[in-house]
């Protein structure tokens, strides 16, 4: 029970610094409860529960054998709506949606012993509804006076967002290297059974389906044949001539109106005759996705399970954007290879025409008027003839498409009429005749004109004609428009210049967590060196101990410089919330004004009741930050610096951002500015004009992997002595975004376990004699192994080993190799998979323990603690 009203002057001293918790933890009932009136409350549950609201990080103890909830301000945010019913309240009644969990957390606890979960999946009921939530959770036993375990601390983080980024990263890399392999292996194609062959065994190899196959509709609109498919081995082929309206009603209409036809599972979801037709092909889930044109469904293609499957969202747009390009893909091989045989067989009927002209003069005249029925039948191409001077003499149905001119416009008028004025100029229309009479064919590609001024590109051929007598008598033109084809290649350009960014930023990001691994391993000899010898250090010596917090800050600086080279390659975990940024601006004036220094004055310009944006606070933070001293850089006297925002509508999609509302924050400088080429590669990594020592060149880089990772972009206006505009797009955030919450910081766990005989395995000598001194410090006993092979041998000389302790990225055999190899002889040893960033593979992560470098001793006792309980 709660009192009417909380007084301050009723909290005691212990709860006095505890906010909001620490005053609800005071005016609580808890005589009504076994934990027992307040002031009857023992020294060392007063001491826990002091250290609990006053600590930053969500933490919550269940006191006594019923787990009465005893929580601060951090856990009140996890606990959502149940806060505050949940003070005070026996833990499997507080969340009986998880009590099996939480009772083995208190029998666990109340017997002495530790649990730590990482990302554990939950499903809870927080807001009145049941959601699936993941969490860190450290659970710790607490004790009383007489040292007896008398109930549980817990720490509780929340990753659900995280992880839900890290699984959405995971998916949308692995579609677009799909993809692009697919482009890759299909491209060269050029028959459409092979292209559409190759498509089908790629995506149901990608998709783990069943079959995939590709279909074309009948005249009929219901008949359809599917022409190949690519199905699993042991499975039968489904290549046949089917009925449409045999598969049913939702087929049909799905299909017709151009949408995919979506079942996850047919036996439920169908009526039986209809799902009849789909079991007789082994089919029990399909995804069809169709081709529709001029209001026509002409063709198919579709992936298939045999066992029900939920398509997810991801599954259904790789289907459908695979459909379009290979559609696309087959459509323009089809096109080539139509005119390649026209032009093939134009080159056929003209050689026997000239043939025929040697035989008859009927013949010839005969062969003459078919060859001008024909020319004026083809649209494709304008045909046409000159006379000697260049007049044209002919003009057929191609030509008037192409160039606009009906025959009465132009019959008589000079080929010239078709260049642009400064090909004229230069004497090209006369130059291309010269060179046909000359050689006997000019070819060429270049601007020409429309009827009306219009230019358009074309690819032209001027073959000079000559009598019987050699005599020339005139010329044979065949212009092209090949506008689209021009198009289409510099949109492939652009396309090639977009992926070698991607890949230009992948190899960086590998390169990034080659560096993390070598710097984490430095740092890891260096922090665990410092924290060794603080303990031997006498009492009393001052400057010494200086000396070490100094190098200990140095290498947590270190680490956060990692993590910087991380945000740059977009491969740092962003926690995305709604920002109030006129109040996060003024927030962070004073911080700003002590960055740059009193010679720079600071004007903010923010409207009223300008939208919240969805963003990582702490990016952008550091973004402003960046660009305040950017902007102090460029004005080294001192002068002003401006900070605004207004909101914005895109309509369409501009310069990468898609329609919607924005915020637009600019920070603008009265300084030197730059000239185009400097602000071309003003975002590059590792660009910078600064002097050496005085910039990294990553700050814009990162602001803008930061804005595009979040929606946005970084948009930058300058001109030599103008000053620059550097403008940060984010969108507004909607409804539903997170509100802010304070940042988790990691505690060390508490763990008590026995003295153990621990090998240690890692190729770094460093590192392996530090990580064995921290052990031995902890009161274990170390054995030292350079590699895995050496770590077996260990093994199999010795019974007394207790736990593994093994690094990741190791010659000759990794840590994961190792584990495998010491699961096969020994299943229930212990193992802590020691690691840096990005070297875990992704199948083995989740099935481990891991503890990241560069750890502390704290670190390490905890996670030898947790690995002692995997075992229990």
């Amino acid at each position: 029970m709660e009192s009417s009203a909380i007084r301050v002057a009723d909290v005691p001293a212990f709860l006095a610094n505890g906010g909001e918790m620490g005053a609800r933890i005071a005016a609580f009932e808890w005589s009504t409860t076994s934990v027992g009136a307040i002031e009857d409350w023992s020294q060392s549950l007063r001491s826990i529960v002091g250290f609990l609201v006053n600590s930053p990080v969500p933490m919550v103890m269940l006191w006594g054998e019923d787990g009465h909830l005893i929580y601060n301000n951090g856990y009140s945010v996890v606990a959502g709506g149940r806060h505050p019913g949940l003070l005070g309240m026996k833990v499997l009644e507080a969340w009986p949606e998880v009590a099996d969990f939480n009772a083995h957390v208190m029998q666990v606890g109340l017997a002495g012993g530790t649990l730590a979960y990482r990302n554990h999946k939950l499903k809870l009921n927080r807001t009145g509804t049941f959601e699936d939530c993941w969490l860190d959770l450290d659970y710790s036993p607490v004790f009383d006076d007489s040292g007896r375990p008398c109930g549980v601390m817990a720490v509780v983080v929340e990753t659900t967002d995280s992880v839900l980024a890290e699984v959405s990263l995971r998916e949308s890399e692995a579609r677009l290297r799909f993809l692009d392999a697919l482009s890759r292996e299909a491209g060269s194609a050029t028959d459409p059974s092979q292209i559409l062959a190759t498509t089908t065994r790629m995506l149901a190899n990608q998709l783990g389906a069943a079959n995939c196959a590709y279909a074309d509709m009948d005249a009929d609109g219901d008949g359809f044949t599917i022409r190949g498919d690519w199905a699993r081995p042991g499975l039968r082929s489904i290549v046949g001539h089917y009925s449409l309206a045999a598969f049913g009603e939702q087929a049909v209409r799905e299909l017709n109106a151009g949408r995919p036809l979506i079942l996850d599972d047919i036996a439920h979801e169908l009526p039986a005759h209809e799902a009849a037709s789909f079991n007789a092909i082994g089919i029990a889930a399909t995804c069809c996705v169709p081709l529709v044109k001029d209001g026509r469904l002409i063709a198919l293609m579709a992936a298939h399970h045999a066992e029900p499957h939920v398509w997810t969202p991801d599954e259904i747009a790789l289907i459908r954007e695979v459909t379009d390009r290979s559609w696309a893909h087959v459509e323009r091989t089809a096109a080539a290879a139509e005119l390649r045989k026209t032009a093939e067989q134009l080159r056929q009927l003209n050689a026997e025409l000239e043939h025929r002209a040697d035989e008859r003069a009927a013949a010839l005249e005969q062969s003459r008027t078919q060859f001008r029925l024909l020319v004026q039948g083809v649209t494709d191409y304008a045909i046409y003839m000159l006379d000697p001077d260049g007049i044209v003499a002919s003009w057929n149905a191609g030509a008037q498409r192409i160039k606009g001119y009906t025959p009465d416009e132009i019959m008589g008028a000079h080929f010239s009429t078709f260049y642009p004025e400064e090909d004229r100029a230069a004497g090209e229309p006369q130059r291309a005749l010269e060179t046909a009479r000359r050689q006997g064919r000019f070819a060429a590609e270049g601007w020409r004109m429309r009827k009306g001024g219009v230019r358009f590109r074309a690819s032209v051929v001027l073959d000079a004609i000559h009598d019987d007598d050699g005599k020339l008598i005139g010329f044979a033109k065949i212009t092209r428009d090949i506008t689209e084809r021009e198009e289409a290649q510099r949109e492939l350009e652009v396309a090639r210049e977009a992926l070698f960014q991607s890949q230009k930023i992948e190899a960086i990001g590998q390169l990034t967590g080659g560096v993390a691994h070598d710097f984490n391993n430095l740092l890891m000899a260096i922090m665990s060196g410092l924290t060794l010898l603080r303990k031997r250090l006498p009492e009393g010596d001052a400057q010494i101990t200086r000396l070490i917090d100094n190098s200990m800050q140095a290498a947590d600086r270190g680490a956060a410089l990692t993590q910087r080279m991380l945000a740059f390659a977009r491969r740092q975990e962003l926690k995305t919330e709604r920002i109030d940024v006129p109040a996060l601006v003024a927030d962070m004036r004073g911080l700003l004004e002590r960055t740059i220094g009193p010679s720079w004055r600071i004007e903010m310009d923010f409207p009223d009741r300008l939208p919240a944006v969805s963003a990582d606070v702490n990016q952008l933070e550091m973004a402003l930050v960046n660009l305040a001293v950017n902007a102090r850089d460029a004005m080294p006297d001192g002068g002003l610096i401006r900070i605004e925002g207004v909101e914005r509508e895109v309509i369409g999609e501009v310069r990468g951002l898609t329609s919607g509302h924005y915020v637009r924050m600019t920070v603008s400088d009265e300084g030197t500015g730059m000239d185009a080429a400097t602000l071309a590669r003003a975002t590059e990594p590792f660009f910078t004009t600064k002097g050496v020592g005085k910039g990294t060149g990553l700050g814009l880089s990162m602001i803008h992997g930061f804005a595009r990772q979040n929606g946005g972009m970084l948009e930058i206006e300058s001109a030599p002595g103008k000053g620059t505009h550097a403008h940060i797009w984010l969108p507004v955030a909607g409804d539903c975004a997170r509100a802010p919450r304070a940042a988790p910081r990691d505690v060390a766990g508490r763990a008590a376990t026995r003295s153990l005989v621990v090998l240690v395995a890692d190729d770094d000598p460093l590192v392996l004699m530090n990580t064995a001194d921290l052990l031995t410090d902890l009161g274990h006993k170390a054995i030292e192994a350079e590699s895995g092979p050496a770590a077996l041998d260990q093994l199999a000389a010795r019974d007394d080993i207790g736990l593994l302790i093994t690094d990741q990225a190791m010659p000759g055999m990794t840590g994961t190799e190792l584990i495998a190899r010491v699961r096969a002889r020994r299943p229930e040893l212990p193992i802590i998979l020691a690691t840096g960033y990005g070297e875990t593979p992704a199948e083995a992560a989740a099935h481990l323990l891991r503890l990241n470098k560069p750890f502390t001793q704290a670190d390490l006792e905890r996670a030898v603690g947790d690995a002692m309980l995997q075992r229990v």
